[in-house]
């Protein structure tokens, strides 16, 4: 199989699609890999690095597209890739179609087969393609926001760790999945006061047992939500339900309940967020302000990290692309039901059933 890993063009995305390492696995595998020129160099990784592991570079992405049969990314599509996009071919990248019906319809219509990284799913319920992403932007979160709090960016001026004579800033952590986790050990490794809130209360008794006693957990629902935004000067959203949009657990009603200079970090905003003020924003232009409470939306935020972040990636993604180069995407997904329920959009049909309810589509079994 040839298999494509174009340069990533959405804004400030400095990640690729895959390491050296991982190229030389491929072609190992006698499969074809072709590059794009300068497609690792925000990584790391140079256009040598990858001839020495066994790639071809190509000048442009619309010849990468051309001349393969799987395009292996990072990032969705955007618009000036839509129609490089070819009937049949593969795509592997993270895609959140929940959070835009325009990217939802384009891949409809280019009848390519579209594998979404964060939907691929073990037996146990764990996304394995997800995980390290989610764990890279869990604790970035911390760190930004700890940023954000700075008076002179329009923060409350708190130090999450506060100093002797100074109580710590607190922090408030929504969902107790691999973000809000990450999140949580980061905060309270700075010495911030943390809570935590679930629905799950397998997860909150997790988080009882492996964190230490300045992260206290608490029943996520909306009366609880109301309190907690009154006192905690860092609000962490990291809220996923698979597949589908994120729900809205802070309204735009509840932000005048909020301290000014408060500040936000919403890490679900890939799947539309789950604050009702959310909207995306880029690593250049990362905040807006509504309120008085500070917004920090960016959809890629493991892109500001590039070199761990595209290791991290490549280090998971790698056995399933050898599978689908392999053995094709029919036989490997019938072979590997974790691979299986990647699919999202199959021959210009969504065929991923929460995908198809967010926009109100009849969903096609692959």
């Amino acid at each position: 199989m040839t298999v494509g890993i174009p340069k990533e063009i959405k804004n400030n995305e400095s990640r690729v699609g895959m390491t050296p390492a991982g190229v030389f696995e491929l072609v190992k595998n006698n499969h074809t890999v072709y590059v794009q020129s300068g497609a690792g160099e925000g990584s790391g990784f140079f256009n040598q690095d990858y001839q020495q592991a066994g790639a071809t570079i190509l000048d442009t992405i619309g010849q990468v597209y051309a001349m393969s049969d799987m395009i292996v990314k990072v990032k969705e599509p955007i618009a000036e890739e839509y129609n490089l996009i070819q009937e049949g071919q593969i795509v592997f990248t993270y895609f959140h179609f929940a959070s835009s019906e325009a990217l939802t319809r384009a891949m409809i219509k280019s009848k390519s087969i579209c594998i979404a990284y964060e939907t691929v799913e073990d037996e146990d319920g764990t996304l394995p393609l997800l995980t390290p992403m989610s764990e890279v932007a869990g604790r970035m979160a911390i760190q930004q926001g700890a940023k954000y709090l700075e008076k002179p960016v329009k923060g409350k001026g708190v130090l999450l760790g506060g100093v002797p004579g100074v109580s710590p800033g607190r922090v408030l952590v929504l969902g107790a999945g691999t973000v809000g986790i990450q999140a949580a050990k980061m905060a309270a490794g700075l010495g911030a006061q943390v809570t935590i809130l679930d629905v799950n209360m397998k997860r909150l008794r997790y988080v009882n047992d492996i964190m230490p006693s300045h992260v206290v957990t608490g029943f996520s629902n909306e009366f609880n939500i109301r309190k907690h935004i009154k006192t905690n000067d860092l609000i962490i959203g990291g809220v996923l339900l698979k597949g589908a949009k994120a729900p809205n657990l802070i309204t735009r009603d509840m932000l005048k309940d909020m301290h000014p200079g408060t500040v936000i970090v919403d890490v679900a905003v890939d799947q539309g967020g789950c604050v009702e003020t959310t909207k995306p924003t880029t690593h250049e232009d990362p905040i807006y302000i509504i309120d008085d409470v500070v917004h920090y939306c960016v959809a890629n935020m493991p892109g500001a990290v590039p070199y761990t972040s595209t290791v991290a990636l490549t280090n998971v993604t790698l056995p399933y692309v050898l599978k689908l180069a392999n053995l094709g995407w029919r036989s490997a997904c019938k072979l590997d039901k974790s691979l299986e329920k990647g699919l999202n959009v199959v021959e210009g049909e969504v065929v991923y059933k929460e995908i198809a309810e967010t926009f109100h589509l009849e969903p096609v079994l692959a």
